[in-house]
């Protein structure tokens, strides 16, 4: 049984857009659920979350920090929680969901400069979608904080 007590995690997470406005999605590459989502990763003990948002850019996307710009972040940290029949599964049940701060990056590069083909990869495939589809390919747990991110970010791609 864990008696450490049930936390959030710290984290990170991208929406990372194109010229287009398109938002950039990849599958999940692990044995619990192959569901589509952006970017995202924890902080580490100390790190502060702009070093760790372009950590995390790099490792699940090949993208790096001179192939983007930052447009805006979350104002307030987004918590959710992880389902019951997955807290333990994750981390050995150490945390109870994550706490999200979620950057608006503009990518500046090709799409040729994009490899989820990482050491220890996160994604099987990635894609560009519409703001207005994300939410369907997104696990339902993590939706209402997609629809946060949205509701913030979206005045960001607004064709002007």
């Amino acid at each position: 049984m864990n008696v450490e007590p049930k936390v959030y995690r710290p984290n990170v997470g991208i929406m990372l857009v194109n010229t287009e406005n398109k938002v950039f999605v990849g599958q999940r590459l692990d044995r619990f659920t192959k569901a589509w989502q952006m970017p995202q990763g924890g902080i580490d003990e100390g790190e502060d979350p702009d070093d760790a948002v372009f950590r995390e850019l790099v490792e699940e996307t090949g993208v790096t920090q001179a192939l983007v710009r930052i447009e805006a972040m979350t104002k307030e940290w987004i918590y959710y929680d992880f389902p019951e029949d997955l807290i333990d599964k994750l981390w050995s049940g150490k945390y109870k969901g994550q706490r999200q701060r979620y950057y608006l990056m503009r990518f500046l590069g090709q799409d040729s400069q994009i490899n989820i083909d990482a050491k220890e990869p996160e994604f099987s495939a990635w894609k560009w979608v519409d703001i207005d589809d994300l939410l369907d390919n997104i696990v339902t747990f993590k939706q209402d904080v997609y629809r946060k991110v949205i509701a913030e970010f979206r005045e960001y791609l607004i064709p002007s």
